[in-house]
């Protein structure tokens, strides 16, 4: 299928060639019959894109900022890698359409194939033929609206929310600055609503067509005449909301609305303006500002959005979902009028023609939209696997008897990845593009722009949406899982009955069943080609500063300082209900880290926590004796190293500064020093890849055995039961 993509680091766009997206549950497939080009939104992204590194960084300081903390916790070159991996991407443009319902997924019984359905979201109502959208994000449209107007459902929805953050009432007076798409929109709103409206543009065509649309007055806002109409319809008082619907980088709009605004008015902002409130005119009329975040409650909202949880109507009566079901009727019944509003209509091929001409000013329009062409629809696309979430419980005692299966040597290495987000394009996939000896065969996403990506970036022979044709695939002799968090155990239980070698990031498993259907898996196949990507062991430094210090005779303690740091809000690493808490998620590494300079898995562990289990710290025993503990914080500062490890024995120690600097000491001197100017923060992930392609192509062992797998997988699960019970977790492992 055709999707509209941009490359972020160039400005290019282009019309491309992607997998179809598969029908997962919770969702519909919807083939595009029109999609709305928003003039405001996706041309501030267009001409963002066409600027200089230094326009792109001046325009997005909050990312900037970002980026310095990256270098001071992961290094430069990892850092380069992953905005440059980012920046060299195509990315989608979209957010409003209108299609018919090709497939229906698993829980989803409102519609049917074959109804008409307005779409939203920047990453499920994107211009291209064929969209995988879920539940809150849709609305069957009414009878008798036409599917070019229905395709306004979520520009509608953005209005029909800011008007709502207004609070307007019969009688009432308000003031739109900027006629641009949204201001439109918001002034037929308020006038079905029964507020008298006075628009602000500099653009005269613009004024006139809210002025035919219901608006009672319209000018520039620099003239007088503005001013004048509102001292007119109020008697002087000032009107009692102002909807700040422009963009850009001025703030007259905020000076603007101080000045007509009547004491202790509203203001509610809609679009991007500059916000450089002026104190003493907002303090002196005491006014309200308010924000009208996009289409309503649930945005952003990962539970609402893709899984479909709605909000109970008595707590929140107005959602996403029922802002867009409210626009779609209020234009059913004529009290909204898009159709003044369609300054163009452009074939879909024509697409990338069309933002070029927006955006050098050739074409001046209020709305576009691409019509898109009437296609029979072709066979249904191959449905995802669901994502298995399974209740957490004590982790079991399991027994694991296999065999290896017989592999001969195979050069190239045939190799398909399940998952491509930022870690596998920034941390695998370029070791991988540039060894000799692996063929990457294939790249498995459940968004079609994601598998267009790292095809084009790292030479994937197939991109693809269908996991079962991978799995089915007699070529493929490995299978890498980079997926979330919650689909890790089910993809690599899948991929060990298809006789793949796997490689999944970690955790490996988030539930102790999770654990057991896995290795039931290993039981049932008789393929235990399993690895983890616990890639500290690997790391060139730990390494030799793991040989330098030599053999010990007696037990030995690892004290391992983990400066986790604050998360993004909106991180998915913060879902736990589904993604599991953060140390499942990344605890395995620290102790996968302390058991291999142990040289033995730890048989109990025991933890402990601060209130709200946001810093832990673990105690493991191993069979020797020895004992690590891993002090797991979120509350220390930016600036300090995310990784410091201690080991003692036998009168030597051991210290690893953050994978840049290691030493040993020995009495009273430092018997070895590492690299004082390393290149680079090296955690190993080359020398794991290395590793685990060489198993693959010799058919030898892999790189760690999977008891050592399958016993760090238990210790980490096993927090949670320590905690609860305030007491040491005896460890089974695995037999």
């Amino acid at each position: 299928m055709k999707q509209v993509v941009q490359n972020y680091k160039s400005g290019e766009l282009a019309l491309l060639d992607v997998p179809v997206p598969g029908c997962k549950p919770g969702g519909v497939l919807v083939r595009t019959a029109y999609s709305l080009i928003s003039t405001g939104t996706e041309l501030m992204k267009v001409s963002e894109a066409g600027m200089s590194m230094l326009g792109k960084a001046r325009s997005r300081p909050d990312q900037v900022a970002k980026v310095v903390q990256s270098v001071a916790t992961n290094g430069v070159p990892a850092t380069y890698r992953k905005v440059m991996g980012k920046l060299d991407s195509y990315t989608p443009l979209g957010y409003s359409l209108c299609g018919v319902v090709e497939e229906v997924g698993a829980g989803i019984d409102d519609v049917k194939v074959g109804d008409i359905v307005a779409c939203a979201g920047n990453e499920h109502a994107l211009h291209a033929e064929l969209n995988w959208v879920p539940k809150n994000l849709y609305a069957p449209v009414p009878d008798g609206l036409e599917p070019r107007h229905a395709a306004f459902g979520t520009v509608g929805s953005i209005a029909l929310q800011g008007v709502r953050q207004g609070e307007s009432r019969l009688g009432e007076v308000a003031l739109v600055v900027g006629l641009g798409l949204i201001g439109q929109l918001v002034v037929q709103l308020l006038a079905a609503s029964g507020v008298r409206v006075v628009g602000a543009d500099p653009d005269p065509e613009r004024c006139g067509l809210a002025e035919r649309l219901g608006a009672a007055a319209c000018g520039d806002p620099a003239s007088p005449a503005v001013a004048s109409a509102v001292a007119e319809l109020t008697g002087g008082h000032g009107v009692d909301q102002v909807y700040l619907a422009a963009g850009g980088g001025s703030n007259q709009p905020v000076e603007l609305a101080a000045q007509l605004c009547r004491d202790r008015g509203r203001v509610v902002d809609i679009g991007k303006c500059r916000l450089d409130l002026p104190w003493n005119a907002y303090y002196e009329k005491e006014l309200d500002v308010r924000f009208s975040r996009s289409y309503g409650p649930g945005r952003y909202d990962p539970e609402y959005e893709l899984e479909g949880r709605d909000y109970p109507i008595g707590y929140v009566r107005w959602t996403e979902r029922r802002n867009l079901a409210c626009f779609l009727d209020l234009a059913a019944r004529g009290r909204v009028d898009v159709g003044p509003l369609v300054s163009h209509t452009a074939d879909f091929d024509d697409a990338v023609e069309t933002y070029r001409s927006l955006k050098d000013g050739g074409l001046k329009a209020v709305a576009v939209l691409f019509r898109y062409p009437g296609q029979q629809a072709g066979p249904a696309a191959p449905a995802q696997a669901p994502v298995v979430t399974v209740p957490a419980v004590n982790v079991p005692a399991v027994n694991v008897k296999r065999r290896r299966t017989a592999r001969t040597a195979r050069t190239p290495v045939r190799l398909a990845f399940v998952g491509a987000g930022n870690y596998a394009s920034s941390m695998l996939l370029p070791h991988l593009a540039r060894r000799d000896g692996v063929e990457l065969s294939t790249v498995v996403t459940t968004t079609a722009l994601s598998a267009a990506n790292a095809q084009r970036k790292f030479g994937f022979a197939r991109a693809t949406t269908d996991l079962d044709a991978v799995l089915g695939d007699t070529s493929v002799d490995a299978v890498f899982v980079v997926t979330r968090h919650s689909s890790h155990a089910e993809l690599t239980r899948r991929a060990l009955l298809a006789d793949k070698a796997v490689f999944v990031e970690k955790p490996l498993a988030l539930t102790g069943d999770e654990l057991a259907g896995v290795l039931a898996a290993v039981e049932e196949s008789g393929n235990d080609r399993l690895q983890v990507g616990f890639n500290r062991r690997f790391a060139p430094l730990l390494r030799e500063a793991g040989e330098q210090f030599g053999a010990r005779n007696g037990p030995a303690h690892v004290r391992y300082l983990v400066n986790a740091g604050r998360l993004d809000h909106g991180s998915w690493y913060l879902q736990q209900g589904t993604e599991g808490s953060r140390f499942a998620g990344e605890g395995g590494h620290f102790i996968d880290t302390a058991s291999r300079l142990l040289g033995a898995d730890p048989v109990s562990m025991y933890a402990t926590a601060t209130p709200g289990n946001e810093d832990l710290q673990v105690v493991l025993r191993y069979p020797d004796g020895s004992t690590a503990t891993i002090a797991y914080v979120t509350t220390g500062p930016a600036g300090f190293p995310k990784e410091t490890l201690d080991l003692v024995a036998d009168g030597r120690a051991l210290r690893l500064d953050d994978f840049l600097r290691a030493a040993v000491y020995d009495g009273r001197r430092k018997r070895w020093v590492g690299p004082r100017l390393p290149k680079a923060r090296d955690k190993g992930q080359a020398a794991e890849l290395a590793a685990f392609v060489r198993a693959v192509r010799t058919g030898g062992p892999m790189p760690v055995p999977l008891e050592s797998l399958v016993a760090t997988t238990a210790a980490t699960l096993a927090v949670p039961a320590s905690l609860a019970a305030g007491a040491p977790v005896t460890l089974a492992g695995a037999r």
